[in-house]
């Protein structure tokens, strides 16, 4: 049987899938998970799933926020906004990403200590 292994390194980080393993059941999964996946490289957690339970959906399947065109949702879509009002909008999303980078340092030396 297979079963995919999903590791988490940090707490507060997402599960990423790391491969699978092949064992008769989930006793011996997670232990064959713990030492092909885990040994080596700092890890908090291991989800191990049954291959055939894990579901996917992607595009054929479902329109993932609709199939329309949607860039009249972005301001840099525009040419003819008045320049401050863009520099606004680019100083916004500077001040966005640098906020999501501090709770990321954050959440990383709190997870630290």
């Amino acid at each position: 049987m297979i079963w995919e292994v999903f590791r988490q390194e940090k707490p507060g980080d997402y599960h990423r899938h790391v491969g699978n393993v092949h064992a008769p059941d989930r006793e011996m999964a997670k232990l064959f998970a713990q030492i092909q996946h885990a040994r080596r490289m700092q890890t908090n957690s291991l989800w191990v799933v049954p291959q055939e339970e894990v579901g996917e959906v992607d595009t054929e399947d479902a329109a993932f926020g609709g199939r329309t065109d949607k860039a009249y949702r972005w301001a840099m879509t525009y040419n003819d906004i008045d320049s401050s009002f863009a520099q606004e909008v680019e100083d916004s999303e500077a001040e966005q990403r640098e906020a999501a980078r501090k709770r990321r340092e954050q959440l990383e030396s709190e997870g630290q200590r």
